[in-house]
């Protein structure tokens, strides 16, 4: 997929700007806090419908303003897709304060935003990854979650309707007055059991399948002078998970919250065989991510989504040693990779990059939330 144009007003703090971007590399470069980030978040929120930094849709829009809109103009990449409205299309979503957004694909608004995830599959590697290895098992089930997502509808679908009975057992679980009605109970925990096994059924073959290429990005990323590990944990490992949830009722009774399920489920990170949260460096952590982010992107190009996704670098070289910038630069400059963001406060950086090949790119100035075409 190739975004050929975004225009953004009134988001964050860029009020206006409208960029013709390069179909291989576009980099944004300024001081830290200038709106670098701002703009590949617009991106992000095309295709996920949301911003990955603000939890609420009325944060994005600048503070000035009574309303944002972004509209992003997209081409496949691909040779094999013929001319047809689907070859090329217009993403747009605007917001007025205190109103719900409108979110529209060829000018015709979705009726659920869940039809729209998949559509303009995106990768982004951003300094907030390191969570994923000091953060709680719920950073990495949402890695998870992020990616399977982009390429099987039904899974979200699935864990919607498992978080809603979660929820509703929860409730029952924090009663003060009398017991859970035991029938309620039932139910939900057949409903629990029953979408937890899908879940972890496709989590289970989506690791499965990502591991391999993620050791391979490590490998080359770090020299091969590490041996990193991934492995997923579930307690669907423990036997048949109605029989796992139902077991320990009287310690969830007691807590006020469900102690077993998909919701528990975990990435174990290792780095020669020992936690990674415990063992790696700052450099180390970030060269894991990266190779997680990097393999994430070669899995969702494999898969339904037919289509190259876009990655968003933003501000990965920090931290990192000279040969290890030397070998990320070589992999995201190659043919394997479609169209690539990339943010950075040392132009240094950005010029090896440029330099590495003969590929088309354009570098953009951002300062107090205007950016503008070097």
């Amino acid at each position: 997929m190739i975004l050929r144009r975004i225009s953004i007003l009134n988001y964050k703090n860029i009020a206006e700007a409208t960029l013709d971007l390069s179909p291989k590399m576009n980099c944004f470069v300024g001081h830290n806090g200038v709106g670098k980030t701002n703009v590949l978040d617009a991106i992000y929120y095309l295709s996920f419908c949301r911003s990955q930094q603000n939890a609420l849709d009325s944060q994005v829009m600048r503070h000035e303003a009574d309303f944002f809109m972004l509209e992003g103009e997209y081409n496949h990449s691909e040779e094999r897709i013929v001319k047809s409205e689907e070859s090329s299309l217009t993403i747009s979503c605007g917001m007025k304060r205190g109103t719900k957004k409108h979110f529209k694909r060829n000018k015709k608004e979705y009726k659920r935003l869940s039809e729209h995830i998949g559509l303009i599959p995106l990768v982004v590697v951003s300094p907030g990854d390191t969570m994923l290895i000091d953060g709680g098992s719920e950073e990495r089930r949402r890695l998870m979650d992020m990616v399977i997502a982009q390429y099987d509808p039904a899974y979200m679908e699935s864990l919607t309707r498992y978080n809603k009975a979660l929820q509703q057992r929860n409730t029952l679980l924090r009663m003060e007055d009398g017991e859970p009605d035991a029938d309620v109970m039932a139910i939900l925990e057949e409903q629990m059991a029953e979408e937890g096994e899908q879940l972890y059924r496709k989590r289970a073959a989506f690791v499965d399948e990502l591991v391999p290429v993620f050791q391979h990005y490590h490998q080359v990323i770090s020299q091969d002078r590490e041996q990193v590990g991934l492995t997923y944990v579930s307690h669907c490992q423990r036997g048949p998970l109605l029989d796992v949830i139902r077991r320990d009722r009287m310690k969830d009774r007691a807590v006020g919250y469900s102690l077993h399920g998909v919701h528990r489920d975990d990435l174990e990170f290792t780095l020669s065989g020992h936690q990674m949260k415990r063992e790696g460096s700052q450099g180390q952590n970030k060269t894991y991510v990266i190779a997680l982010k990097l393999a994430q992107f070669e899995f969702l190009k494999r898969t339904s989504s037919r289509t190259t996704p876009l990655l968003l670098l933003d501000d990965i070289f920090d931290k990192l040693d000279a040969d290890r910038v030397e070998q990320i630069v070589k992999l995201v400059s190659g043919n394997d990779f479609g169209q690539i963001f990339i943010t950075d406060t040392n132009r240094e950086h950005l010029d090896k990059i440029l330099q590495s090949g003969s590929f088309d790119y354009k570098i953009f100035s951002v300062e107090g939330g205007e950016v503008s075409l070097v």
